[in-house]
């Protein structure tokens, strides 16, 4: 069987904001495809008509793809703290509409979105659900993500939600709940696996099982260590870190997990 050749790319602020400078790292490495956060001074989605311009010509020049426009939308957002009509989802609104264009501009198919504040439990059984649960917590973020995702259904694009550590969706199996839940093409999960540490969930099998069947569309690397009774995690060199093992050839895998 034909093994697909992996589609590879960076963050380019993790090289650097200068984007330009960023580009010609990546691509002596034989990375492709570039991911857009930050460029010079500003985030994705602020960039003014010159600094697009100058996009558009590097990409073209360093004949790269973008992969995602990932600006930080709806991040640290309590859901019962906002609405719909609220100043701050409505700017958050705006900031998508942007970056949507950008994606379009760019001809790149993904948007990162974020799943607002973290609430700790949100389902109950045995009594906690009186005592415990963030009530309507979960209901609540399908509401405010239904503006999301009927943006991105009209202007034909794919939003990617990140499962971020302290984010409503934090792991992979509660991403793929609200993809069933919202119900849409457009939707699907940027998976972080290094994130999903402090969710409590392996990469392999769990997060990987979850999202099989067409719910990850995007996904970030890294390893890390979590010290969940410090509220401590510390990033460090890939192989080095929890994810250790998932790093491993296929067939080597060992299903471990370093805990501290």
């Amino acid at each position: 069987m034909e093994t697909k050749k992996p589609k590879l790319g960076v963050i380019t602020d993790g090289i650097s904001r200068d984007f330009e400078h960023a580009l010609g790292v990546m691509t002596r490495a034989g990375l492709e495809y570039a991911e857009l956060q930050f460029l010079w001074d500003k985030e994705v989605g602020d960039l003014d008509k010159d600094q697009m311009a100058r996009v558009r010509q590097l990409v073209a020049d360093y004949k790269v793809k973008v992969a995602c426009i990932s600006r930080h939308n709806f991040v640290g957002m309590g859901v019962n703290q906002t609405e719909i009509g609220d100043e701050a989802y409505k700017r958050h609104m705006e900031g998508l509409k942007r970056c949507i264009e950008m994606a379009q501009a760019l001809e790149c198919p993904k948007v990162r979105i974020m799943s607002f504040r973290r609430e700790m439990i949100l389902f109950g059984k045995g009594g906690a659900e009186s005592w415990v649960v963030a009530d309507g917590a979960w209901d609540k973020l399908l509401e405010l993500m239904k503006g999301p995702v009927e943006l991105a259904e009209r202007e034909g694009v794919e939003l990617v939600l990140e499962t971020g550590n302290n984010a409503m969706v934090p792991s992979a199996y509660l991403g793929r709940k609200l993809i069933d839940d919202m119900g849409s093409q457009h939707l699907k999960i940027l998976w972080d696996p290094g994130n999903c540490l402090y969710a409590n969930e392996p990469a392999y099998p769990e997060g990987w099982e979850a999202l099989r069947g067409g719910y990850m569309g995007h996904l970030h690397v890294k390893d890390a260590i979590v010290e969940m009774r410090k509220a401590t995690v510390t990033f460090c060199a890939m192989g080095e870190g929890e994810l250790a093992s998932s790093f491993e050839p296929a067939g080597t895998h060992e299903g471990t997990r370093r805990t501290r």
